[in-house]
């Protein structure tokens, strides 16, 4: 397995191709080193220019007096292998290419040279033509989008890999606004050097990462690639999006990356036999990976329902059905306790409806008598925000709920900026919260299908 600490948690970093200009790449992933906290040391390498926002700059990492762990790449891709070479010569042991202009464009000599370089001074290479390398926990940040751009999420347990930075920008932008909490990202570009299954391994044995989840066009190495997701997904689940599905959609994974897409067919069948869980849209990466991330597993599928709108409880039944899961039935015991606190034109059935005026007190009374129940395995908690007696309290009703750890919860709240709010709230406290039933549900089935695997 490749050591790839020097990547994920450097001491010490280059960054060659550091600008003074503003608009440069390079500048902008020396600022974000400096504006994020890394707590090591930076050195900007640029042969022009004598510092770099206000740190020395230094012709080449031969000049640095000192180690260096890393290095981050963003100068012309003709440069490439002469500076992988210097950078073999000083003993730097990972390395970030962001630079583009290889496989992904034709120019499939010039990346055997980058690869030829790597392994003759035993480098591990991210890329090239990636996005960068985020750690949240070790301030590491190689990422070449500026911070007032895109938001940088919180320290969490959920790692993401991606072949493409794009949308991997988007994962750590929409991650950073929800709340949902990361583990370690890598964008990897063209797997030159470093491919998905290097990656992979990496978090396997990462006891920072809980969840992984996967954005792929090709995978270079198959066999193996299938070997390590069983093995990995015996104690880590593994989400992962493939594109490239259609005919033309592999001709245009070929002209991003550089990679082979292949059958798609063969991806789904395999995929299935390691038990990895398949996204098929952006956004299910994060409704999966939220309710894979919950600490409580279930291998039952016995729902029960809680809201306030019965509308909306009608849909997420429907959804249960069309998911494979099943509606709980409550004992008579839990249905006697319910009526002492419902209304009287209130019915202490599954979907149970705690009506339009329900306020967080008669949620939490519902929420502990239904959690208690032997016959429920998983509660989906539906709340519109928009009604007149539910306020901010309801979170620390769900929050403290998910904190005793009896039963699996996921929340499905529909609304604007209230609502949305309040669902960021949740999510940052480790509670899988859904604009839609349906997206809820798919989720749900996901989690209980990899608890029984």
């Amino acid at each position: 397995m490749r050591d790839l600490d020097s990547i994920f948690d450097p001491k010490s970093i280059a960054v060659i191709g550091a600008s003074r200009e503003p608009g440069k790449i390079g500048h902008v992933i020396t600022k974000n080193f400096l504006d994020g906290g890394f707590a090591g040391r930076v050195y900007p390498i640029n042969p022009k220019a004598p510092d770099v926002l206000g740190l020395k700059c230094y012709p080449s990492v031969m000049d640095v007096p000192s180690n260096i762990d890393s290095a981050v790449v963003a100068v012309h891709a003709d440069l490439v292998p002469g500076v992988l070479k210097e950078c073999g010569e000083k003993g730097i042991n990972g390395v970030v290419v962001i630079s583009g202009g290889f496989a992904e464009v034709g120019n499939y000599a010039l990346e055997q040279q980058l690869v030829d370089v790597a392994k003759k001074y035993d480098l591990n290479v991210i890329g090239p033509n990636c996005l960068g390398v985020l750690n949240p926990a070790a301030r590491n940040d190689s990422i070449f989008l500026p911070i007032y751009k895109m938001g940088r999420p919180k320290v969490g347990d959920i790692s993401f890999i991606s072949q493409s930075g794009a949308v991997g920008g988007c994962i750590i932008d929409l991650a950073a606004r929800a709340g949902i909490g990361m583990g370690k990202f890598v964008s990897y570009g063209n797997a030159s050097v470093v491919d998905e299954v290097d990656l992979l391994k990496y978090l396997a044995d990462d006891d920072k990462t809980r969840v992984i989840v996967a954005y792929l066009e090709g995978v270079k190495r198959g066999r193996e690639f299938l070997k390590v997701a069983k093995e990995i997904t015996r104690h880590k689940p593994i989400i992962v999006l493939k594109a490239g599905r259609s005919k033309e959609g592999a001709k245009a994974a070929r002209s991003h990356t550089g990679s082979l897409a292949g059958s798609y067919d063969v991806y789904h069948a395999a995929f299935k036999q390691a038990h990895i869980i398949e996204a098929n849209r952006l956004n299910e990466l994060f409704d999966f990976s939220k309710m894979l991330d919950y600490p409580t597993c279930s291998t039952g599928g016995r729902i029960a329902i809680i809201t306030n709108g019965g509308g909306t409880g009608v849909l997420a039944v429907d959804s249960v059905e069309d998911n494979g899961l099943e509606l709980a039935k409550f004992s008579e015991s839990t249905e006697r306790e319910l009526r002492k606190i419902l209304p009287d034109y209130a019915n202490a059935t599954n979907p149970l409806d705690l009506v339009g005026d329900a306020d967080a007190n008669r949620y939490e009374q519902a929420l502990d008598l239904v959690m208690r129940d032997p016959g429920v395995d998983i509660v989906v908690v539906i709340v519109l925000f928009q009604t007149v007696a539910i306020d901010s309290r309801i979170v620390n009703v769900i929050v403290k709920a998910r904190e005793k750890g009896r039963k699996p919860v996921a929340v499905i709240s529909t609304g604007g900026e209230y609502t949305e709010f309040h669902r960021r709230i949740m999510d940052s406290y480790g509670i899988p919260t859904y604009s839609s039933p349906s997206d809820a549900l798919l989720a749900v089935s996901k989690f209980v299908e990899y608890c029984k695997k």
